[in-house]
């Protein structure tokens, strides 16, 4: 269930590990910034927002992220290519994270994207994305080439068929045409609503079988879309849900997590932090292996406890 007999590739965006075997490197969680009704930017989307709340949240994320051995980035919504500029101009001044523009006109976005190329940050940026509902796949990729783009995020979906297998299908028309040459491709496996989050986890199971590539999704979509929720249950009964989902999800073939806004970073990623904790002690139930990577959550918290465990282990094999 945990270990796949395929080869899974690992890469590295801006020194942070995404991908390989369950257990073996954390979920990299990716927040958004400059969201609608963000509650910490206030940006009016002219240039105008909170710059000392977003730095504090910046430096909050990067504490979290130390504090729980989850890596972090963040990705900036932006409506226009100039507003993209300010965003991305200020975090780079502010933290030395990865980061993505999550911006939806495919137009706009590579007008973004050329300003990243022009600055020069391409290994600390993860392009956002390549769909299944962009008109021109394969000029999108030469475009992305030519500006010297290295990591980028595909995302599968099939209108048509919205199994975990239209996933696959969907992936692979993508990749053949053009957007298995960059150097890191990772899978968004595509949420649509809370409970169906189940395909999309489904589906990275079957395309780190098949593939071995990195995948994961934007499991706050389902969780902040439930908006039922927060009638039914409160805003605590809301958090609640919220964490356990993310956790959930990212215990199961997830490689990263597109988490929601910065401001819920410090529930959310304590949420991961135990759900990987716990994925690598059935990790090392089913196999006997736990990875020697020393920014896990379970070395990170519970290093006397691994000793113990490999250590009876060890006698109960007569080692």
């Amino acid at each position: 269930m945990f270990r796949f007999q395929k080869e899974q590739k690992v890469y590295s965006l801006h020194g942070i590990k995404i991908g390989g075997q369950p257990g073996e490197n954390p979920p990299l969680m990716i927040a958004s910034l400059f969201h609608n009704k963000d509650s910490v930017t206030k940006t009016d989307r002219k240039g105008n927002f909170d710059r000392e709340r977003t730095k504090e949240m910046l430096r909050q994320m990067e504490q979290i992220s130390g504090a729980t051995g989850v890596p972090a980035m963040v990705a900036m919504v932006a409506n226009t290519p100039e507003e993209a500029k300010l965003y991305i101009d200020f975090y780079l001044e502010n933290t030395s994270m990865p980061f993505g523009i999550d911006m939806w006109v495919a137009e706009q976005r590579a007008k973004a994207t050329e300003y990243v190329s022009k600055l020069g940050v391409q290994d600390k940026f993860l392009y956002n994305s390549i769909t299944p509902w962009d008109k021109d796949i394969p000029g999108q990729v030469k475009r992305l080439k030519d500006l010297g783009i290295r990591h980028v995020v595909v995302q599968a979906y099939d209108d048509a068929d919205q199994t975990p297998a239209g996933r696959v299908k969907s992936l692979e028309s993508i990749l053949g045409q053009g957007a298995d040459s960059f150097q890191t491709v990772i899978v968004d496996t595509s949420v649509m609503n809370m409970p169906s989050t189940s395909f999309s986890l489904v589906a990275n199971r079957l395309i780190k079988e098949k593939h071995g590539l990195p995948c994961g999704g934007a499991y706050s979509n389902g969780t902040h879309m439930w908006k039922e929720c927060k009638e039914k249950w409160g805003l605590d009964g809301f958090r609640a849900m919220d964490a356990v989902v993310q956790g959930m999800a990212s215990a199961l073939w997830s490689d990263f997590n597109f988490c929601g806004p910065a401001v819920t970073a410090p529930r959310v990623f304590p949420a991961v932090a135990s759900a990987h904790i716990l994925l690598s002690t059935l990790v090392y139930d089913e196999s006997g292996v736990i990875f020697d990577n020393p920014d896990l959550p379970i070395r990170k918290h519970f290093a006397d406890f691994i000793a113990k465990m490999q250590e009876g282990g060890s006698r109960k094999k007569g080692k």
